[in-house]
């Protein structure tokens, strides 16, 4: 099924070479070092790429969740270069253009009275500075954050994360406190999740607030869908409980969108399917489909009066980079233009639908859940029980049946990612009819051998 297409080497730089110097020379994200790249890659179109030796991949991840346009979107292309010939850089002290433009195309997209922005070069140093923010604010020390999480790989950010990535952390920043997610196919108590504490967000959140002290606690940080943790969706009155607690004891209510928002799961803020406006809200990733490093951490009245009157004490080189502010404006308009939440809402209906009809043929598949292009498949070794199908956090040996799924479908042309024991797809938002069904076919294939490994206790 892989589609391989010609391609011709201009110089000595052939595939070997390539993975060679990245090996020798390159830290890869989160990898072990000392072993070659998955791929040498060449280029990218659409909702597709290609490696150095003319294999085609149907990007069903986004790369990072970020290409929310796709390769080498024109318009987009074109925006940067325009920008790069008028104006490459200037320091974030001095006022321009497209930086004041972007802040204020961002209040009009931006839930509730949230229309200030500071920008950064990522969505993690987003999450510093809005924990910060609310400390400087309030004037409390600790920030609650969830166990199923993911924020970011700088320090602070990494410290807030649940993952287990924080593991290797050292002893982290102090003050961050842990409570339960909503993860509605796994309750933390086993009960329905209408009647579990922990999915109705305030019983539990409470509770864990009691034994803290309400008033030592600056925030709350939660993914408003949880992304890398297994694509936890909130069930509906979660999010507005939450926001109550909030306010009922002065807390920060800080979303992180770094993934879900700009259009991820249909609508420009994951909250928005709630009507829930947080205190403040970060993002990245899609803000401008990750073509130059930007973040935003955007504020509501609250914090704005603070810092009329005080000194903010964050900042970056590269905050608010002319480049990152005129790939964010041109990919917020293409998104109008191009109707995108429309294909979003109606993509993610597909993707869903043909799911649901491979988890009616297969036992191993436990939970179909997601929004919008947003979408996880849990798989469990017995529907009844919810084994999962691999341990969690499970390395080495443990992790073969997960792996095998990846690398299945990569072989077939079509790049996925896994989580513990749930398949994460994340396409482009562009992603068209015959794409997504594509990816259906393969995904049938994929899970339907690991399915028939499963009953053979393999």
């Amino acid at each position: 099924m892989t589609l391989v297409d010609p391609v011709v080497t201009t110089d000595e730089w052939d595939t070997d070479r390539i993975l060679e110097a990245d090996q020798r020379y390159v830290i890869r994200s989160w990898s072990q070092q000392g072993k070659p790249a998955q791929a040498a890659i060449s280029h990218g179109e659409g909702s597709w790429f290609w490696d150095t030796d003319g294999r085609k991949y149907l990007d069903f991840q986004s790369q990072l969740v970020n290409l929310n346009l796709g390769h080498q979107h024109p318009k987009l292309v074109e925006a940067i270069v325009d920008q790069v010939r008028q104006m490459a850089y200037m320091g974030p002290g001095f006022a321009v253009r497209v930086r004041g433009e972007l802040g204020e195309r961002i209040a009009q997209l931006a839930p509730g009275d949230l229309d200030m922005s500071f920008f950064t070069t990522g969505g993690a140093e987003a999450n510093e500075n809005a924990l910060r923010l609310a400390q400087h604010i309030t004037g409390r020390p600790k920030v609650m954050a969830r166990y199923r999480s993911y924020h970011g790989a700088t320090a602070a950010a990494l410290s807030l994360t649940g993952d287990p990535r924080h593991h290797h952390n050292g002893p982290g920043i102090p003050g961050v406190v842990r409570f339960h997610d909503p993860y509605v196919y796994r309750t933390p108590s086993g009960r329905p999740a209408d009647e579990c504490p922990v999915c109705l967000g305030a019983p539990h959140i409470e509770d864990v607030l009691q034994y803290e002290d309400p008033t030592t606690i600056a925030a709350i940080i939660i993914e408003t869908v949880t992304g890398t943790n297994g694509i936890l969706v909130p069930p509906d009155g979660y999010l507005q409980s939450v926001r109550d607690i909030c306010d009922k004891y002065g807390i920060f209510l800080i979303c992180d969108e770094v993934m879900a928002g700009y259009g991820r799961t249909g609508e420009w803020y994951a909250v928005n399917h709630w009507n829930v406006v947080p205190d403040i809200v970060t993002s990245a990733k899609g803000l401008n489909s990750g073509y130059v490093p930007l973040g935003a951490m955007t504020v509501g009245q609250r914090s704005r009066d603070w810092l009329v009157e005080n000194k903010f004490w964050g900042g970056q080189t590269y905050a608010g980079h002319p480049l990152a502010a005129a790939s964010a404006l041109a990919s917020l308009r293409i998104m109008e233009e191009e109707n995108i939440l429309d294909n979003v809402r109606r993509q993610g209906q597909r993707l869903d639908a043909g799911l649901r009809r491979i988890a009616e043929s297969y036992e191993i598949i436990g939970d179909v859940r997601g929004k919008g292009l947003f979408y996880g498949v849990e798989l469990v070794r017995d529907r009844t029980t919810k084994e999962m199908l691999v341990p969690f956090n499970a390395t080495g040996a443990a992790s073969a049946p997960m792996q095998r799924i990846v690398a299945d479908a990569w072989q077939r042309g079509l790049y996925i990612s896994a989580n513990n024991n749930v398949i994460r797809l994340t396409p482009p938002l562009i992603v068209t009819d015959d794409e997504i069904d594509f990816a259906l076919v393969i995904l049938d294939e994929v899970i339907g051998a690991a399915d028939a490994r499963r009953k053979d206790g393999r």
